[in-house]
């Protein structure tokens, strides 16, 4: 499948414009979300390729919002990035444990994230 579409999911008003910049200049249509629970209404609407999810969020974190996309008969195709600041090696097994197909720590090396969209079908 191609990735086209892809829904950033952070809390920090920075974060999303620097993932949302850098993607859109290399050819991908983006859509964020400041939540959790944000990012699973639009997910189910408008249908992204990839989900970019930050993990420390008010509210849900991320890892529980990867958890219940990724088990959701209707979205669990939907491929999950996690995209966070937690760098220990027990928070990526965590991830990748909820169904993260990936997972990367902040701050975003560039053409990292764009090879593991890439090997995703991007």
């Amino acid at each position: 499948m191609a990735i086209k579409k892809i829904l950033v999911v952070d809390d920090s008003p920075t974060d999303l414009k620097y993932l949302s910049d850098l993607l859109s200049k290399n050819g991908y249509t983006v859509s964020t979300a400041e939540s959790a629970e944000e990012a699973m209404a639009k997910v189910k609407q408008s249908r992204p390729d990839l989900v970019l999810m930050d993990v420390v969020m008010p509210g849900q974190n991320g890892f529980q919002a990867t958890r219940v996309l990724t088990r959701d008969e209707s979205t669990k195709n939907i491929p999950v990035i996690i995209c966070t600041s937690k760098a220990q090696d027990t928070d990526r097994v965590w991830g990748m444990r909820q169904g993260a197909r990936d997972y990367i720590v902040k701050p975003i090396d560039q053409a990292d994230l764009l090879a593991k969209i890439a090997a995703l079908g991007g």
